[in-house]
C-alpha cells in the first residue's frame, strides 16, 4: 500500500485550471474518437470500463455511445464535476466519481477492462497504481495505459499542438508545458517496462505511435 501523502504531481487540476483545461481539450475530439476505437478492439463489446484520470470525461464519453458501462475516478474533484456535466450534456449514462487510482474505492473484479490517457506519467505511486488496476479488473481482462514518451522529439509535440487546433496563445502555452512540465516526468521505454514487470501483472506490451505509448496489460483468467 502507497505511503504517498499525494496522488498525483504537479500542478492540481482544480478550479480555473481544470475549467481551462477543459475548454482546450474540447478541440481535439480526434484523439478521444482513436483512443474509444482502440479501446474496443480489445474490450468486449457492453463491458464495463473504468477509466482513471478521465479529466473532463471526453474519452468516456466517446466509449459510452459506443454501448460500454463506463465509470471514471479523478483526484480532481473539478474534473469530477465537469465530467459529470459534459455527459448528461451528451446524453450518456457515464458516471464520475473522486478518488485515488493507488486506492481506488471499487470491489476486486469490477471492470472488465480499464484505461488511462495523459495521466500516468504524474502518479506518485505508478507500481501501486498498476496493481490497484489489476485489482478491480475481472479475470481474463485487459488495460491500457496511453502517455507521453520520454524521447518524443520537440518538433513531433509541435506537429501533435498544431493538430488541436488552439489560439496561438494556448498553443504557445501548451507547447511550453510539454517541454518543460511533461516531457520531464515522462517515462522512457525502459523504465514503464520495468514498472509493468515489478506490479501484479508481471509484464506487459509496449506500442509507440506519434509522441506517446500505449501500455497494454491483462489479467490472467
Amino acid at each position: 500500500m502507497s505511503t504517498q501523502a499525494k496522488a498525483y504531481r504537479g500542478v492540481a487540476m482544480e478550479g480555473f485550471i481544470a475549467d481551462w483545461y477543459a475548454r482546450n481539450t474540447a478541440r481535439d475530439f480526434r484523439r478521444f474518437s482513436e483512443t474509444a476505437r482502440a479501446v474496443a478492439e480489445r474490450a468486449k463489446p457492453g463491458g464495463r470500463v473504468l477509466e482513471v484520470a478521465p479529466g473532463p470525461g471526453y474519452l468516456a464519453i466517446e466509449l459510452a455511445r459506443r454501448g460500454y458501462e463506463v465509470v471514471g475516478l479523478d483526484i480532481s474533484r473539478s474534473f469530477v464535476r465537469i465530467a459529470t456535466r459534459n455527459a448528461a450534456s451528451a446524453g450518456v449514462a457515464a458516471k464520475f466519481e473522486h478518488g485515488d487510482v493507488a486506492h481506488m474505492p471499487f470491489p476486486d473484479a469490477s471492470f472488465d477492462f480499464v484505461v488511462c490517457t495523459a495521466a500516468f506519467k504524474n502518479f506518485t505511486d505508478p507500481v501501486g497504481a498498476l496493481d490497484e488496476i489489476h485489482r478491480v479488473l475481472r479475470p481474463g481482462g485487459g488495460a491500457s495505459i496511453v502517455d507521453l514518451r520520454k524521447d518524443a522529439p520537440h518538433a513531433a509535440i509541435g506537429e501533435e499542438v498544431a493538430r488541436m487546433g488552439l489560439s496561438p496563445l494556448n498553443a504557445a502555452l501548451t507547447r511550453w508545458t510539454f517541454r518543460l512540465l511533461l516531457l520531464p516526468r515522462a517515462y522512457t521505454r525502459e523504465s514503464i517496462v520495468e514498472l509493468a514487470r515489478r506490479s501484479r501483472f508481471g509484464g506487459c506490451e509496449l506500442g509507440e505511435e506519434g509522441i506517446g505509448f500505449d501500455l497494454r496489460l491483462a489479467k490472467g483468467a
